[in-house]
């Protein structure tokens, strides 16, 4: 009877948290927004550049150091072989002529911004575009998967191609970052008469983010397959798949004549 009474008991008391644990469980636009405030407020805060490795699907092999000048990048494979005399003194050339031209340092700085800006609003828009649902949970990890919501009114002409997307995000739980989000457009999408974007159902992205050294995340993987045209980012091309590894800090302060030596140096 001892027993059956100690087994009744912790039987009423587990029914007796049960609602107290899910008033503590965040529902996915929860989780979602979560994420959103913590990456936003990383990017506020990283002011850090890289040294690494961009391979592109065509077999195209590079080094690229950032400073905060610019980026500037060399082969190291042209179509998976060892990049040509003729290739890498072309690069070089095109070095020199970055280096000396403040208004292409500051051409890449602007549409590096603005790409920023866009992809900030991008961001801010996921909670609110989307019905979230959680697909499964991990001690590590949320995957989450999306659907426009009928009741979104896109503020704007980009935030109308959110209207036609599908797609998954999966969340880091330690730190709330977002790992990985992908999408599909499930139709066609014009705007401005297709000045501006014609997108067409079918149409891909798949962006990937990973932990480079403690607190620092980075883009490791991009991968779009866009039918059409758009013009909402400057930098990401409507074909592109390209893998970025082989993080190193770039020391704060550093100049483009020191990135062209750092372009040399072996992978550490």
């Amino acid at each position: 009877m001892a027993l059956l009474k100690k087994v009744w008991v912790a039987g009423l008391l587990l029914l007796l948290s049960a609602p107290a644990y899910a008033a503590q469980t965040l529902s996915a636009r929860d989780i979602v927004q979560q994420a959103v405030n913590s990456q936003l407020a990383a990017d506020r805060e990283d002011h850090s550049h890289w040294r690494y490795i961009k391979t592109e699907a065509n077999g195209d092999k590079f080094v690229v150091v950032e400073t905060e000048h610019g980026a500037i990048s060399r082969h190291i494979l042209e179509s998976g072989r060892p990049a040509s005399a003729a290739t890498l003194a072309e690069d070089d050339a095109n070095i020199q002529r970055f280096i000396h031209d403040p208004s292409l340092q500051a051409k890449q700085r602007k549409d590096g911004a603005h790409d920023d800006k866009s992809a900030t609003e991008l961001l801010n828009l996921l909670p609110v575009a989307f019905v979230w649902k959680v697909e499964s949970e991990t001690p590590d990890l949320i995957t989450l998967s999306y659907r426009p919501d009928p009741n979104f009114d896109p503020p704007d002409m980009e935030s109308r191609v959110m209207g036609a997307m599908t797609g998954t995000m999966a969340v880091e739980v330690p730190g709330h970052r977002i790992h990985t989000f992908k999408g599909r457009m499930m139709t066609d999408v014009t705007l401005a008469f297709g000045l501006l974007a014609r997108i067409k159902a079918g149409s891909t992205f798949d962006v990937e983010r990973r932990e480079v050294a403690p607190n620092y995340w980075q883009i490791t993987e991009t991968h779009v397959h866009i039918s059409g045209h758009a013009l909402f980012f400057k930098t990401i091309g409507q074909q592109q798949d390209e893998v970025k590894m082989e993080f190193t800090r770039v020391p704060a302060g550093t100049t483009l004549e020191q990135a062209v030596a750092m372009l040399r140096e072996p992978a550490k």
